[in-house]
């Protein structure tokens, strides 16, 4: 929590805010058998403004919905929340068979006898824990159904053949969405209003430049730089639809970062985590162009890192 906090605060963050997380941390403080789901980030949120309004809403006991398109950092923002208040986390991805049962709950039978075996909503709840629930407009409504009772001011579950479970007071929901995605769908109005929610910006050239100074503080100056402008052209490219969005990765810029790091040379490193996730070869070609006009593709490691 102390790093999280102190690179906060390092940030400009609301004082105010930043003394109701450590009053919530004191109210509500982390067990020793949930300490092994409190997140460890490896990378942090760069973005004064949307720390405040997250903030601002999981202090007033509110769920919160991050929306926005790809690349704009809503896992990792997730991540850092559970870090920072120091819950443990449970991660549910929607898909297709993403059910009810598999929510809450179901029973099992463990040998001698049929048991319940809880799902990550239910230990969410019974563990005042912070449930992640990723991509949830690819949530089926029968999955949906079950969340409206967690997730409005009766903040219970009612499961079928046992008791109820209130939550405990410290648990929340954050759940992403991103736009257009194959498969995604409008969240209907009853589950939204159950959500504050913080439409995500794409990250800015500052603070692109601190994220990967911080990850890698060796790197230079100059070879950062290039990067942040060829992400930032890869960006405007796919806004304006001459290339898809397969290119506008930044997980993929951070690893390709890491690839060099390790020895590749940079065109092979950029290639393997940014070129090659379009499998249209004309789009490859595109893509390729755009980033050897801003990175050598010969760069060693010795070129990229300084020290």
């Amino acid at each position: 929590m102390e790093q999280i906090l102190s690179f906060l605060e390092s940030e400009g963050v609301d004082k105010t805010l930043l003394d109701g997380v450590r009053a919530f941390r004191a109210k509500y403080p982390t067990e020793a058998e949930s300490a092994p789901r409190v997140p460890n980030p490896e990378y942090y949120y760069y973005g004064i403004k949307t720390w405040e309004l997250a903030l601002a809403a999981i202090l007033a006991g509110k769920n919160l919905l991050l929306a926005g398109p790809k690349a704009t950092g809503k896992n990792v923002l997730s991540e850092n929340l559970g870090a920072l208040f120091g819950r443990p986390v449970w991660n549910v991805s929607f898909h297709i068979n993403t059910d009810a049962a598999y929510l809450v709950g179901t029973d099992t039978y463990d040998g001698n006898r049929v048991t319940f075996r809880p799902g990550p909503i239910w230990l969410c709840a019974a563990k005042g824990g912070f449930g992640i629930l990723d991509e949830i407009n690819m949530a089926k409504n029968e999955a949906l159904a079950v969340l409206h009772a967690a997730l409005d001011f009766r903040r219970s579950l009612d499961v079928a053949g046992y008791e109820k479970i209130d939550l405990r007071p410290e648990t929340r929901f954050i759940a992403t969405m991103n736009y257009g995605y194959a498969g995604t769908r409008d969240l209907n109005e009853a589950l939204t209003s159950r959500f504050a929610v913080l439409d995500m910006p794409v990250i800015s050239e500052e603070n692109l430049q601190k994220l990967i100074s911080r990850r890698y503080p060796a790197i230079s100056v100059k070879i950062r730089d290039q990067l942040v402008k060829l992400y930032g052209e890869l960006e405007r490219k796919a806004e304006s639809a001459e290339i898809s969005d397969s290119a506008l990765d930044l997980r993929g810029l951070l690893d390709a970062i890491a690839l060099m790091e390790q020895g590749l040379r940079s065109g092979d490193a950029l290639d393997m985590c940014i070129v090659n996730k379009s499998f249209d070869a004309y789009e490859r070609g595109l893509i390729r162009d755009v980033i050897s006009a801003r990175i050598p593709a010969d760069l060693t490691r010795g070129d990229v890192f300084v020290k």
